[in-house]
């Protein structure tokens, strides 16, 4: 064995964390050879007074040897199992600068106190009422770190002895242990780091994906990035995912939530507004002229508009709809708001969408916002005479001879239908949902939509405020 001491502050022990010395009255008890006794006998005083002159790994020698000649006997392994102790210890008390100058060589800390662990139980087994063996088990314990099962060792050894002094005070300092564990986790957050920002917008994961790859993002950031291509941004491993399979990271999530309340309270308030831009704020998708009531199959395909339809999903599904005026050059100065009623996911990132046209707007101004055009807008609708008056008894009843007029035309195309003429059948379809002549503003909208007009036709419609000139049309 290496002559190796370990240094200790206040190692002079008057408790049960000294060795025991080895009696000759135990020769009788366990009938050994004389000579075979004697050898423990001096193994034993070797290893005390190895141990007390702090030559640890000396001392444990010689109760291994010891044990060799007497197995079982509690002095033995009641003195080994403090020395191993005592190691553990010193080791986990010894600090990195020391490690670095005096490398000590052999087994780590954790080992040297399962070792005294196990010792202690066999003293335990042995010794049932020992109070020292009750405190052997619960020191071995708490250098492993097992604090609850330290504390019910202690309390059943007081039991044992309540005059204990060296499991009461054990016990305190278990206690105080237990208490700066309780406040330092109550106190302990995750240091904010780049460990939790997305890579692509770097801020705070918001709503995080961690990819199959191992990288995490922003779940609206991964998937605008993948509108570009079905890549992973950061090592370009080929993506299988889509919005409607990939769920966040719950883990990770609930993480940030907990640690970063006030950061997290912020990207979500950003994410809302580019979600729910508002009473008045609509984004714009810039196509074709949309009357109210009418019904429109999309194919979602620019990556600009991919990231819009996801925003609308995740609000109130709807968008403006509008054209370009040919008469300016610039996006028309009025609009429809459609709501999406059918949005399919495409394995190639594109998005199926049926739209229905609901209200009309006029633009007071708009601006790009992630590469589509977000507008400020003004709800209009036709000025409508006051109930009672004769203007809008004159405008029900010629909205009830438009509607009867319809209800003939829609049985004549049916009947037509039925005869297998396919020209009509695509108008019968078109004619399915009439409003009521009671709401003469939305069946007007409604008839005109059965009509083949062209965009600047239909555009003109959008600005008309008068329910008589749009039936008009018709």
């Amino acid at each position: 064995m290496a002559d190796k001491t370990y240094s200790f502050s206040g190692e002079s022990s008057t408790g049960f964390d000294d060795v025991e010395e080895f009696l000759l009255a135990n020769e009788a008890v366990n009938n050994m050879p004389r000579d075979r006794f004697s050898q423990v006998i001096d193994l034993m005083h070797k290893g005390n007074r190895a141990f007390r002159e702090n030559r640890l790994e000396d001392a444990i020698h010689c109760y291994s040897k010891a044990h060799n000649l007497k197995p079982g006997d509690p002095v033995i392994l009641s003195n080994r199992s403090v020395a191993f102790s005592r190691i553990s210890q010193f080791l986990k008390n010894r600090s990195a600068s020391d490690s670095e100058y005096q490398p000590v060589n052999g087994l780590d800390p954790t080992t040297h106190a399962e070792l005294a662990l196990k010792d202690a139980e066999k003293v335990m087994n042995i010794r049932s009422n020992s109070a020292k063996s009750y405190f052997l088990k619960a020191n071995a314990l708490i250098l492993l770190e097992r604090y609850e099962e330290a504390h019910k060792t202690l309390v059943s050894g007081l039991h044992i002895d309540p005059l204990s002094n060296s499991l009461q005070v054990s016990l305190q300092n278990l206690e105080s242990i237990s208490a700066g564990l309780i406040k330092r986790t109550k106190l302990w957050k995750p240091q904010r780091s780049d460990d939790f920002d997305c890579t692509l917008c770097l801020k705070l994961l918001y709503e995080p994906i961690t990819t199959p790859c191992g990288h995490s993002f922003c779940r609206a950031c991964l998937f605008q990035s993948m509108d570009h291509g079905n890549k992973c941004p950061m090592c370009r491993t080929v993506l299988f995912i889509s919005p409607r399979t990939c769920s966040i990271s719950v883990t990770l999530n609930n993480i940030i939530q907990k640690n970063f309340p006030e950061e997290y309270a912020e990207r979500k308030s950003e994410h809302e507004t580019l979600t729910n831009l508002g009473v008045d704020l609509i984004p714009l998708f810039v196509m074709d002229v949309v009357l109210p009531c009418q019904k429109l199959s999309l194919n979602i395909f620019e990556p600009r508009y991919r990231l819009m339809v996801r925003r609308v999903m995740e609000g109130n599904h709807r968008m403006g709809m509008v054209v370009i005026d040919s008469a300016t050059g610039s996006i028309a100065d009025f609009a429809c708001e459609v709501e999406i009623t059918e949005c399919e996911p495409l394995p190639d990132g594109r998005f199926y969408l049926e739209v229905e046209g609901r209200r009309r707007c006029r633009i007071l101004r708009s601006w790009d916002q992630d590469g589509y055009r977000v507008a400020e807008v003004e709800w209009i609708q036709d000025i409508c005479p006051p109930e009672g008056t004769r203007e809008r008894d004159d405008l029900q009843a010629v909205a009830r001879d438009a509607a009867d007029l319809t209800c003939s035309w829609i049985r004549s195309a049916k009947e037509a239908a039925r005869a297998d003429r396919r020209s009509r059948r695509t108008e019968v379809l078109q004619a399915e949902g009439m409003p009521g002549p009671q709401d003469p503003e939305s069946f007007s909208f409604w008839l005109v939509n059965l009509l083949n007009l062209r965009p600047s036709e239909r555009l003109e419609l959008l600005r008309l405020r008068d329910t008589r000139e749009v039936l008009g049309h018709t």
